[in-house]
């Protein structure tokens, strides 16, 4: 029976191509989502690891035991001293020994500036966690390996000399002190989602050296070293600060604004060990282990790459390779549908061979077996073409470099369950897609097997199909009800569920739209056909062509309704991403407008005028105002002390050129500031009694030093900006209140006075703020754009950032866009495989209609109405579908933006139209080319042969 099984598969192989390019593809999108989570836990473990440079053991502190918030302040208050260097290098199979100590320089030559992330140099190459691709490691005083980025862009070479300064080694030129704790304390990987240090690294390192080449302290001129060599980054692990540069120790010590290394602040020291036998290691290590302070200890590479790899295997990549599995699931959920109608088809095509096998002395389990086994068949030979795809476009990915721009090199890693599971699936799948085809051809007797087979439901089984829809539905609508009404009342202020167990509800809104989908799809046996018939009806009015369409998709409603589901399952995901993708970009872009009451701020000590004449010159900036400012405290009515960027301003009819707030009524004078309602660190209202004290002075200059925007003290005992000196300073005046936020997050507060507090002495300012309004769809320019062309201007200055809104609503809009692309990429998966079902269907229509096609082209029907018949029915097919799917889609993804969006402000509900015009014209322009082959099947064979094969 196998045998001939095998044949009939041979004879029927062009009724199997679509399903098995159906196969093909699920199958191969599950391999690829394989190799995508083992390359991207083989790459971030090997990132994760990048900082040990060369090192086979880090010294650091003790993970797993209960430790108190006392010895949480021991271990990371360390120096270099405490863990004694000297002796660990001085151990017998100790070859090297490196302390990791990080921040961030200001590098200067000329009139160019950059910036520059930087960390302690090693006596081998081998244990820097950097590559110096030229020149060497500093080894002596006053030598620096530059990034080549940062050389480039200053225009430097191996041995040239450049300045390098820090705001802590200029706060320690001017005071005196010794300020060893403001780097990174060692964590040179320790970073946050924008590219920040996770410690309070401001003091690491950004505006201006005191310390010149000579160890003197000229806080104006930096300090003068020299490159001996340029740095790459090949693993990633510093690629949120473009790669690091090296210090020599004197330097990096310079710049914490300390004077003797070993006081430098330090938990991690990388160790090369000679590791050539096991026994001479662990005794080196068990010397080392003596020397260390408590609470840390030695612990190999191998240990931290399983630790690394152990803590993602729960965490992002598995989330990633998960998100990513459920498209290829799917994918061939899909496929299952082709599958099904294909082996439908199939059985009804063999009915005579069949009836014949039946009559020669084949039982129904025979006739059920072969059936199975002929998918099993199919099913194996698609999926392992399908691995094989999805390792060779995994391959391409790898070795075209384009991860890269993410900061991963990623390779090829296979495993067991790339070839397993797509195999294993694709199999199951297929088999499982074809056992109502089986039970089919073993419904009927030999006799009755003579006579064509209708592939139709039985009352029973409909009926109860229809109940499980309409309870599914039900269940559905009833729990998405609930989210809405329990979202509904968290953001009316009541009591709600969503206040406290707002994953709860967000899941039910999940699970009701999953329960929704299924029942929709689970009954499109009933309602899809009764929604084309209606269509059609009105399409047949076209011509005849357009009528035998018409009456050809309700011929077989059920097979129609499969293949419909299947386009509606990937235009419904499409249209549920693009609307979603849409709400949350205008919904965000409202939020941070009400957020922000200007749309784009630059800020610095040394921002010139002629900079901000420069910028206001930007096609897209429509408006600006360049003001003094001052940083400063006061306290609030509470009592409590409010850290507040004070700025001048000509008047409140200048402001209002710029902040987008209600200032009608608002005067700005001598004796009064203008005040926001709400402070930017905390959000809550600022109580504030009836006049408001602001004080400059020696410790506001100090927090200048270590968090603001500025270094120079204007008004303390140290030499201000201006070349003045003053002690402490105070105004006192009337707060007037309006609801403006956000103008500088570094702050409590942005106060407005007028500008002549500036000008008459009363303030001196240490910092020049210019305040911008944004217009880039009137100018005709991206806000990208804008942004990128503002930070041009003032690019030669260090010490001046561009933040505001525009730079948020550009980094939503680009990640919004990426996550998107993606999710869409993934969708179009499955609906490449319902187009193949459409094509499949109507091929198989073709096949199953060859005697009324025949008769049809008798009767005087031309080839071409014929072609145009097979045309309309599949624009029916995909186009009722499609609009189907829109529709869902859409309410799905404003469902959906609904429950996570009106956290973050109003939400939007649009309706993507370009995303869904071009969905629905990909889908009818697919079905017309899929009506292709079948059409030039219908018309090649002359009508009497038809009949005769028929």
């Amino acid at each position: 029976m196998f045998s001939i099984t095998l044949k009939l598969m041979k004879k029927s192989a062009r009724m199997l191509i679509p399903a098995g390019i159906a196969i093909l593809i699920g199958t191969a999108f599950i391999a690829a989502t394989f190799l995508f989570g083992n390359a991207m836990n083989d790459a971030l473990a090997a990132q994760n690891t990048a900082q040990l440079g060369g090192a086979n053991y880090v010294i650091s502190p003790d993970s797993g035991k209960d430790l108190t918030d006392k010895d949480q302040d021991y271990i990371y208050t360390r120096t270099v001293n405490d863990f004694q260097l000297d002796r660990i290098r001085a151990t017998e199979g100790v070859k090297d020994a490196r302390a990791s100590y990080a921040g961030s320089v200001t590098v200067t030559r000329g009139n160019k500036h950059a910036s520059s992330y930087v960390i302690t140099t090693a006596a081998k190459r081998t244990l820097l966690p950097v590559t110096i691709t030229q020149g060497d490691q500093p080894a002596d005083s006053n030598e620096i390996a530059l990034t080549k980025s940062v050389a480039d862009q200053l225009g430097v070479k191996v041995g040239d000399r450049v300045t390098v300064n820090s705001q802590a080694a200029q706060y320690a030129g001017k005071t005196g002190d010794s300020a060893g704790n403001t780097g990174d304390a060692g964590d040179e990987s320790a970073q946050n989602a924008d590219g920040t240090s996770s410690h309070d690294g401001d003091s690491d390192a950004a505006s201006g050296a005191s310390v010149s080449s000579d160890g003197a302290n000229t806080a104006d001129s930096g300090m003068t070293v020299r490159v001996v060599g340029l740095t790459d980054d090949p693993n990633g692990a510093y690629a949120y600060y473009g790669g690091a540069s090296v210090l020599s120790d004197n330097v990096i010590t310079a710049m914490a604004g300390s004077n003797d290394f070993g006081n430098l602040p330090v938990y991690l020291v990388y160790l090369d060990i000679d590791d050539a036998s096991d026994t001479a290691a662990a005794s080196t290590v068990k010397q080392v282990s003596t020397l260390l302070p408590k609470h840390f200890s030695v612990q190999s590479r191998a240990a931290l790459v399983e630790e690394s790899v152990k803590s993602m295997s729960s965490g992002e990549t598995s989330i990633t390779t998960i998100f990513l599995l459920s498209f290829g699931i799917l994918a061939m959920l899909v496929a299952a549908l082709v599958i099904a109608n294909t082996f439908q088809v199939l059985v009804a095509q063999r009915r005579r061979t069949l009836a014949l096998l039946r009559t020669i002395g084949a039982n129904k389990s025979q006739l059920y077996v072969s059936v199975l086994f002929e998918a099993g068949v199919l099913g194996l030979i698609a999926s392992a073409l399908g691995v094989g795809l999805g390792i060779g476009l995994m391959a391409a990915l790898c070795q075209s470099g384009l991860m890269k721009a993410t900061g991963m090199t990623m390779r090829l890693v296979l495993s067991g369950p790339v070839f397993t599971v797509p195999m294993a699936f694709g199999i199951i799948m297929t088999v499982i897609a074809s056992l109502g085809s089986a039970r089919s051809a073993t419904a009927v007797t030999p006799l009755e097997a003579l006579r064509p087979i209708e592939l139709t439901d039985t009352r029973r089984v409909g009926v109860v199909r229809a109940v499980i829809s309409v309870l599914l539905i039900v269940a559905g609508v009833a729990l998405c009800a609930f989210s809405v009404w329990q979202m509904s009342e968290n953001i009316a202020g009541r009591d709600s569920m969503a206040d406290k167990q707002y994953p709860l509800v967000l899941l039910a809104a999940i699970i009701g739209c999953a329960l929704i989908f299924l029942g929709l799809v689970l009954s499109a046996t009933f309602w899809l056909p009764v929604l084309m018939r209606g269509v059609g009806a009105m399409v047949a009015l076209a011509g005849p062509s357009a009528k035998v369409a018409h009456a050809n998709i309700q011929k077989n409603p059920r097979r129609v309704a499969a293949t419909g589901a299947a386009l509606l399952i990937g235009v419904t995901l499409v249209s549920t991403i693009a609307t979603g993708a849409a709400s949350a970009k205008q919904t965000m872009n409202e939020a941070l407008t009400t957020r922000y009451s200007v749309d784009m701020i630059a800020a610095g000590t040394d921002m010139t005028g002629k900079q901000a004449s420069e910028a206001a010159k930007v096609k897209g900036v429509q408006r600006g105002i360049y003001a003094p400012t001052r940083m400063m405290t006061m306290k609030d009515a509470d009592g409590k002390s409010l850290s507040v960027l004070v700025v001048g301003v000509d008047g409140v009819d200048a402001l209002r050129k710029v902040v987008r707030s209600d200032l009608s009524g608002v005067t700005i004078d001598g004796d009064s500031v203008l005040m926001p309602k709400y402070s930017a660190a905390t959000g809550k209202d600022i109580p504030l009694d009836k006049s408001v004290t602001f004080t400059a002075g020696a410790a506001e200059a100090q927090a200048d030093a270590a968090n603001g925007p500025s270094g120079n003290d204007a008004n303390g005992s140290a030499e201000n900006g201006n070349g003045q000196s003053g002690g402490t300073q105070t105004l006192t005046l009337k707060p007037r209140k309006v609801d403006y936020r956000r103008i500088a997050s570094n702050y409590a507060a942005v106060a407005f006075v007028d500008a002549s507090h500036f000008t008459n002495g009363g303030i001196k300012a240490d910092g020049h703020i210019m305040l911008m309004r944004i217009d880039a769809e009137g100018a005709g320019v991206a806000l990208n754009d804008v942004f990128t062309n503002v930070q041009n201007v003032f690019s030669a200055s260090a010490g001046v950032t561009v933040t505001g809104p525009v730079a948020e609503r550009t980094q939503w809009e680009t990640m919004i866009n990426g996550m998107m692309a993606l999710l869409v990429g993934l969708i179009a998966v499955a609906v490449l495989i319902a187009l193949v079902g459409v094509a499949n269907t109507l091929s198989l229509s073709v096949i199953e209609r060859t005697r009324e096609s025949a008769t049809l082209r008798a009767i005087g029907m031309t080839r071409g109405q014929l072609r145009r018949s097979l045309a309309v029915e599949a624009l029916l097919l995909s186009l009722v579908s499609g609009v189907v799917g829109v529709v869902l889609g859409t309410l799905f993804g404003w469902l959906g933006s609904y429950m996570v969006f009106s956290l973050y402000g109003d939400t939007v509900f649009p309706f993507e139209w370009a995303t869904n015009g071009v969905v629905l014209g990909v889908a009818a322009l697919a079905a017309l080319l899929a009506s292709v082959a079948p059409a030039r099947r219908a018309v090649k064979t002359p009508p009497v042969e038809a009949l005769a094969e028929a």
